[in-house]
């Protein structure tokens, strides 16, 4: 690729590039030197898992390497301890170095789904910044300004609330920083919220004798909601460790408008071959396209196709799926001539509680042989029951147990 076109392929898929020249110069340098650039994202191992929220940053990481360069998958494993205060409004309570081993290794397990091992260091922040002498740190915090710090909108925010900060969420931007000097990175990228974290490394670098880094940043990806940013505490992610099933399930819940940023975010089609899908297939179509894709990435294209065939028969065609769960009805659900649906879903395990069931027969989430249920009761039940509350399915044998 020449440069022009390695800067088109590079910025599909990005927020900001600070800045779009300096990179081009690295670019150019780089290739007379025959030398890769450097490029380098940090992950703070806080949970056992990846999902596709993550994956935005990893394919843009791929993308690097697929023009030759190397990228640092940064696992930090001390800044971890310190807790990344980036969007909270309060401090996160700090972590084991237990916790943050073990999630550190499914971390390795799993990023090698989409980059290239070979093309890939892996490294962990403790092994400079946990040598550190008190006066290194006292030296590393001269180096920039409090005033500065609380330029950061969160910090800025908490700071006028009168939300408390504590001293060590202060040092994290420069312990990220340092990780950029340690590693010489040329480039550093990160979620866009990330932005202020990854400019003090340019500060930094300079600070160190070092040609300053390029801030490259990526959105950060909504999830199945269409609303909130995708993260496990809500519920609304597609897990990259997940079953074909499932993650071919959740794909197909996204609205249509939503499936196109996913097709820029996590996949390698171009914006035209996206702009020639948004203009000649059905939404449907594309649709199921998008999950093949994304099952295919992190499973095999034979499960790809096995995940549409199951999400095909069962939901679209609303086939009842085989080895249905079968239990017998309880009998402290029975009232007179029926059956109480809110506390029979609460008992056999497809809600969370009563009020939840209630919620879901509410939302027109429950059905009950074929049936959509809007009542609380149901009369003269039968001698089964087929239930289904979305994917989950119970049948239910409601003859009076003998004795």
């Amino acid at each position: 690729m020449t440069i022009d076109e390695q800067l088109i392929y590079l910025r599909k898929g990005m927020a900001e590039i600070i800045r779009e020249e300096d990179l081009r110069e690295r670019l150019v340098a780089a290739a007379k030197e025959g030398r890769p650039l450097r490029v380098k994202a940090g992950f703070d191992p806080t949970a056992p898992d990846l999902h596709l929220g993550h994956t935005v940053l990893l394919r843009k990481m791929k993308h690097f390497q697929d023009l030759g360069h190397t990228v640092i998958f940064l696992i930090g494993d001390m800044t971890g301890m310190i807790g990344d205060p980036t969007g909270r409004n309060v401090t996160r309570p700090p972590m084991t170095r237990e916790a943050i081993e073990r999630n550190a290794e499914t971390y390795k397990e799993q990023v090698f789904k989409i980059l290239h091992p070979e093309k890939t260091e892996i490294r962990f922040n403790s092994h400079w910044l946990a040598p550190l002498q008190w006066m290194d740190v006292v030296k590393l915090c001269s180096k920039y300004t409090v005033a500065r710090i609380l330029e950061r909108d969160d910090f800025a925010q908490r700071y006028k609330q009168g939300i408390p900060i504590s001293m060590h969420e202060l040092l994290y931007p420069l312990a990220q920083a340092y990780d950029s000097v340690m590693l010489a990175c040329d480039v550093e990228m990160g979620g866009t919220d990330q932005r202020f974290n990854l400019l003090v490394g340019r500060e930094i670098q300079k600070d160190f004798g070092q040609p300053p880094q390029i801030v490259a940043t990526v959105p950060l990806l909504e999830g199945l909601d269409g609303v909130n940013k995708m993260s496990k505490s809500l519920g609304n992610y597609i897990g990259i460790t997940e079953p074909p099933e499932v993650m071919f399930r959740k794909v197909m819940q996204v609205s249509d408008e939503l499936m196109w940023r996913y097709y820029e975010l996590l996949s390698d089609a171009s914006l035209a071959e996206i702009a020639g899908m948004k203009a000649t297939m059905h939404p449907m179509d594309a649709k199921i396209a998008l999950g093949k894709r994304i099952v295919a990435d992190f499973h095999s294209a034979a499960d790809a196709g096995r995940a549409a065939e199951v999400f095909n028969r069962v939901v679209r065609q609303k086939e009842v799926p085989r080895d249905i769960p079968q239990v017998e009805l309880p009998e402290a659900v029975r009232v007179a001539n029926g059956v109480r649906v809110d506390k029979l879903l609460a008992r056999i395990g497809l809600a969370d509680s009563v009020s939840d069931a209630v919620r879901k027969i509410k939302a027109g989430a429950v059905e009950i042989g074929g049936q959509k249920v809007h009542e609380l009761v149901l009369h003269d039940p039968g001698p089964e029951l087929l239930v289904q509350v979305g994917k989950n399915w119970r049948r239910i044998k409601t003859a009076p147990q003998s004795h």
